[in-house]
């Protein structure tokens, strides 16, 4: 049975979900209807996708078209949308982050698990085949003694994410995060505290630099810089325990064991489009055929540590994340 989405913000990141959705995904959903500020654009992309338009996405949650509703729109919207598709008790898939502050992800998380309706973080780093591999490595080092991170992208061209009434944050919430939440997936273990220094080197209103250190929750030492400052994209990560070194790389496709000297590639696939297996996996469950591939309690996990890290780069010491 075919299932009938829409999604809120078709921008360039929310265009994918619906391209997915109209060219390899038509046997098991239907993009009914999208929602864009611009009517002149969100007019053109119905008529291309065979979809209603609705400029309010209040209209678009409530049109009994849309069964289920993706929403790639800025954070502050997030609490409000969430609060109308649980009021017309549709099942929702929303972009990280889940929310710029932690009483609100809570209470997000919450309402969704007392209304026993489906909520859907799409943290889709998950699905990078790198850090997928990362994951099913990860036992050959052993114990877990230090690590490192590192995730870089080009300045940002973005006008909403130089405005905190928008974005709510910078790098932190919008770059730091795929960090965080990697590190719990390829580890299994908490990020517990801590310290980070932040800067404004590009935008002006909110950091775009972040340098930060912390602590898992099996006692092992971190570091971490995320940015948007230089012409590179890198997206690196190296773990070193007692029996070697696993590093990747999910940007450019590289994964390896370091042993003394030797260093040993693993076979894997190039890495490619993160958010077509989310969307499987997320139909695969609205259709009752399994998991919910990211519940919300991922995104509220990640957002907590995401505070801490804001909180500890305003005050200049160490935060609890727990």
């Amino acid at each position: 049975m075919r299932r009938g989405i829409g999604i809120i913000g078709t921008g360039k990141h929310g265009s994918r979900y619906a391209e997915h959705l109209v060219r390899d995904l038509t046997d098991r959903a239907e993009l009914t209807a999208i929602c864009r500020r611009s009517p002149a654009i969100g007019k053109e992309q119905a008529d291309r996708w065979q979809a209603a338009y609705h400029q309010d996405w209040r209209q678009l949650v409530a049109d009994p078209r849309v069964e289920a509703v993706i929403s790639v729109t800025t954070p502050n919207l997030n609490p409000e949308i969430a609060a109308c598709c649980l009021n017309h008790q549709k099942p929702l898939l929303i972009e990280k982050p889940l929310a710029v502050s932690v009483p609100v992800a809570q209470a997000m998380v919450a309402g969704f698990q007392a209304a026993g309706l489906p909520l859907t973080v799409a943290q889709t780093l998950r699905y990078n085949q790198v850090i997928l591999g990362l994951r099913r490595e990860f036992p050959r080092i052993g114990e877990l003694r230090c690590l490192s991170a590192t995730h870089q992208l080009e300045p940002s061209t973005l006008d909403w994410l130089t405005r905190p009434e928008l974005a709510g944050g910078g790098v932190i919430f919008h770059t730091a995060v795929h960090v965080f939440d990697a590190l719990r997936f390829i580890t299994g273990q908490e990020i517990v505290r801590i310290q980070a220094t932040a800067r404004r080197v590009h935008n002006p209103n909110l950091e775009d630099l972040l340098a930060a250190q912390f602590e898992l929750s099996g006692g092992a030492l971190g570091t971490l810089l995320a940015g948007k400052v230089g012409a590179a994209r890198a997206g690196r990560y190296e773990f070193m325990g007692e029996a070697g070194q696993l590093q990747g790389d999910q940007v450019h496709g590289q994964l390896e064991l370091v042993q003394g000297a030797e260093v040993t590639a693993f076979k894997h696939e190039r890495p490619g489009p993160t958010i077509l297996p989310l969307l499987r996996d997320w139909l695969d469950y609205l259709a009752g055929l399994g998991e919910n591939p990211l519940p919300g309690q991922e995104g509220w996990a990640a957002v907590r540590v995401c505070a801490a890290c804001d909180r500890a780069a305003r005050t200049g010491g160490w935060v609890a994340c727990l």
